[in-house]
Parts: C-alpha cells; sequence; structure tokens
C-alpha cells in the first residue's frame, strides 16, 4: 500500500503541502522518508513557521509560501495535498479540484485492508473510539486513526492484510475524497461548522462523500434519527439502518425497544443490548454510539453477545460528559466537546442533579433557540447559568427577555465562571461546563478549553479545601 501511494505522489513533479499543522507534518515526513529529493512546496498562514521548525531550511528540494496570501497560487501546483485545517470557504475550488488529495483520500484509494470509517455532526470520536475498543478487545488487529489526532500516514507502516483500520473522519477530511471506507458510518447530521462552509448543504455534502465512492460489496449504516441524516437514507441490501425512536420503522440495523436494543435483520428482532445494562457511557443518546458500534460488529460477523460485554467497559473519552472530581461535595464533569445546543442539552438530561452549567463561545450563526428554551423551562435541574462570551451572552439575554427565573450570571472568563460554580453550587449537585460552542473567540480548540476549566476547579477547588 505505501508503494502505492509513495508511486502515485512520485508522478507528479510539483507537490504542494497545504497546512503544516499536525497531519502537513506527518504528510512531509512520510514522502522525505521515501523521496529525498522530490520537489515539496509548504503552503500555511502561519508567517513564523520557521521559527519553529528550522529543520526545514536544511531541505533543500523544499520552498515556502508563508502569511495571509497562501491560498492565492494553488493552481500554480499539480498536486494539492491538503490539510483538514485549512479553511476553504473562501476559496474557488472547481477549476483545481482534480488537483486536490488529502492523507484519508490516499489511503482510502490505495487501501487493500479492512477500512471503517465514521463521521456525523456529534458522537464521532465516542463510535470510533468503541469500534476499536471492541475490535482490540476481541483479539482483532485493529489501527485507530484520522480526526481522532493521530494522521493515518503516522500508522500506515504498522498496517498488514490483517489489520483493520478504524478512522475517524470530519468533513473537512471528506470534502475532496475520491474514495469511501468498506464500512461507512453516518451518526447523524445537525447544524455545524457555518464558519467554514458556504452553506448547510455543503457542509451535509461534504459528510455524504463518506458513501459516494463506495462499491458494491461496501456496507452504509445510517443514523436515522436526525431529519437531515434520515433524508439521506435509502433501504438497500447493504444498508443498516439504527434508531432510538421506538416507533422507527426499518429493515435491517438496530431498533429501539422498552428493554433495549434489537437487532432486526432478516425479519427477526433479537435482544443485542439490553438497555438497563450497567455502562459507563452515560445518557440515552449514547446508545446511537452503541448501536452504530452493534451494526458494525455484525457487518464483521463478531459475536454480538461478547460486543456488548465490552461496550459496557469502554470509558468515555476527555472532554465527553468527563468526570473531573468531586470538590468540596459538588461533582464537577467536563463536556467541552458539546458545540452545539443537542449536545449540550443531551449532556445536562444525562448528568444526575446538574445544578449549574457554564455554556458560551464562539457564534457561527447556530440557532440557539432550543437551548433557550431548555434552560428556560423549569422542569429541569438547572438552576445556575454561567455565560461566557460570545454565544452565552446572546442566550443570556434571551432568557431575561422571557422572564426566566433561574440564576443567569454572565461571566468573563473560565476562572470566573468556576469560582461562581463553587458559590452557587450545593453539595451532591452537579456543575457542567457544556458550551454549545466552539471554542475558537478565547481558545485554540475544545481540547484547550476543557483543560483550562480543569485546571480551575481543581485549583479553586484544592486552595478553598
Amino acid at each position: 500500500m505505501i508503494e502505492k501511494i509513495i508511486n502515485e505522489l512520485n508522478s507528479y513533479d510539483n507537490i504542494l503541502i497545504l497546512g503544516f499543522g499536525r497531519e502537513g507534518k506527518s504528510t512531509y515526513n512520510l514522502i522525505r522518508k521515501y523521496l529525498k529529493n522530490k520537489r515539496l512546496t509548504i503552503a500555511d498562514g502561519n508567517d513564523k513557521l520557521l521559527d519553529n521548525n528550522k529543520e526545514l531550511l536544511k531541505d533543500k528540494h523544499l520552498s515556502f509560501i508563508l502569511g495571509d496570501k497562501y491560498l492565492n497560487n494553488l493552481n500554480d501546483f499539480d498536486l494539492i495535498i491538503k490539510s483538514p485545517g485549512v479553511n476553504f470557504k473562501y476559496v474557488n475550488h472547481d477549476k483545481i479540484r482534480n488537483k486536490i488529495t488529502s492523507q484519508i483520500d490516499l489511503f482510502l484509494r490505495f487501501s487493500c485492508v479492512k477500512t471503517i470509517g465514521v463521521t456525523g455532526t456529534k458522537g464521532k470520536s465516542t463510535t470510533a473510539s468503541l469500534i476499536y475498543y471492541v475490535l482490540e478487545k476481541l483479539g482483532k488487529k485493529a489501527i485507530l486513526a484520522g480526526n481522532i489526532g493521530i494522521p493515518i500516514f503516522n500508522e500506515i507502516e504498522k498496517i498488514d492484510e490483517d489489520t483493520i483500520v478504524v478512522i475517524e473522519l470530519s468533513c473537512h477530511q471528506l470534502q475532496f475524497v475520491n474514495a469511501s471506507p468498506n464500512i461507512s458510518v453516518l451518526l447523524n447530521l445537525y447544524e455545524e461548522h457555518l464558519d467554514l462552509y458556504k452553506s448547510y448543504e455543503e457542509y451535509q455534502l461534504a459528510k455524504l462523500n463518506i458513501f459516494k465512492y463506495q462499491k458494491k460489496d461496501d456496507y452504509a449504516i445510517i443514523g436515522i434519527d436526525s431529519p437531515d441524516s434520515k433524508k439521506w437514507f435509502e433501504p438497500k441490501a447493504n444498508t443498516y439502518a439504527f434508531s432510538l425512536d421506538k416507533n422507527a420503522e426499518i429493515k435491517q440495523g438496530i431498533i429501539m425497544k422498552e428493554d433495549g436494543l434489537y437487532l432486526k435483520k432478516r425479519k427477526e428482532n433479537i435482544l443485542v443490548y439490553n438497555k438497563m445494562r450497567k455502562r459507563n457511557l452515560l445518557g440515552e443518546h449514547n446508545l446511537n454510539n452503541v448501536a452504530a458500534t452493534l451494526c458494525v460488529c455484525d457487518i464483521l460477523n463478531l459475536p454480538l453477545d461478547k460486543v456488548a460485554f465490552f461496550i459496557d467497559g469502554f470509558k468515555p473519552l476527555e472532554h465527553r460528559m468527563e468526570f473531573v472530581g468531586k470538590y468540596k461535595g459538588i461533582n464537577f464533569y467536563n463536556d467541552s466537546i458539546a458545540t452545539i445546543p443537542s449536545a449540550t442539552i443531551n449532556c445536562i438530561k444525562s448528568i444526575p442533579n446538574v445544578q449549574t452549567v457554564i455554556i458560551g463561545g464562539m457564534n457561527r450563526g447556530i440557532d440557539l433557540s432550543s437551548l433557550v428554551d431548555f434552560l428556560n423551562d423549569k422542569n429541569n435541574s438547572v438552576e445556575n447559568c454561567l455565560f461566557l462570551k460570545d454565544t452565552g451572552y446572546l442566550i443570556a439575554d434571551e432568557l431575561i427577555k422571557l422572564g426566566c427565573k433561574k440564576n443567569i450570571i454572565k461571566v468573563n472568563d473560565m476562572k470566573e465562571a468556576v469560582k461562581k460554580a463553587y458559590e452557587l453550587t450545593e453539595v451532591n449537585f452537579a456543575c457542567v461546563l457544556s458550551p454549545a460552542a466552539a471554542s475558537y473567540n478565547t481558545y485554540k480548540n475544545f481540547e484547550e478549553r476543557g483543560k483550562d476549566y480543569k485546571w480551575w476547579v481543581n485549583t479553586i477547588g484544592k486552595a478553598e479545601l
């Protein structure tokens, strides 16, 4: 497989590595290992990039385009290896579409092993990690890579004919692919990344590339509980659906009944995951991730009783309804991954006794009305709403207009939010960071935001003990 990818790259004279973050560096390292004299150019918006990458100056076959104009002359290159973090919202890429590739595209085009791709607006990291975890527990040789933070080129030399590769796929990684995984999972579709796409439809179409190039023996798995994923569902022999709606009608896949998840297949309904099982993944919404995993494992002909047992033991990933600890009698949870209203609503519903919630982040034009209505409802446990800029302030203003009786407090930063949480949250109740917004107005990413929250929880908590 590596030989095929290297031969493909070697057939181009003038290659551009577009974006030099984690994936761009990985791309450069793989090419240079096998093609030491290949002419390459690195383009990146950071005009100070070489300050921390001085070793690149020793490469005599390497050129640079750095700074604000790094996207101006893309047509000058024969091949563009795009990193997912490069924003193409304002780039007219119609004329250069056939020149654009990526690590994921190259891997999928030349892969000779079983590939499982997972995408969706929410839940893709958890589902991809859960599938990988179950495969390993069952003794399969598996690799997890992609949007989870592991470039596929970092792992490619570990892959042999027996390896199953599980790939978390973002919309940015899927937008310009020319191949699809053998088993493709679409968990859901909601409004997201409107700051990076010309429209919500363009975002959806990028996600749907996970199915676009599948072959006749490949499988598609679609969660049909979100209307915008359901509308793309077509019942076929190699298509599975899953739903937590007890009234859902599907021919093949996972459905919810009163006592749990059932596999529906060849007119049979078989209980494969009892709803009352003790699992580490909190909340009914996480049963979507369980259902998708069960579909994948059924396709792979794995024993579903053992799969269910291992699902129980899987622990949530960092920043995803993560239990931070109990300080001063308060249970603190970190759900920094929640970047849309529905994710925050699910979080509050899933964690017991949420009395305080910290909300707010970058305004990307996403409809916040569902979260406003939820917080205004007196029938949930939330009493203290601590709002960060920018979206938090918008939600706070709307709640005030509605005459909401809860504590509505605007805070300047995470330190102030956590300090207020300690003041307002009662013993044996919970405080949750679940922002319902992206982090980029204040933080580099949601991970940095979550770590900052945890640091202040720990620091202020211990200082007060």
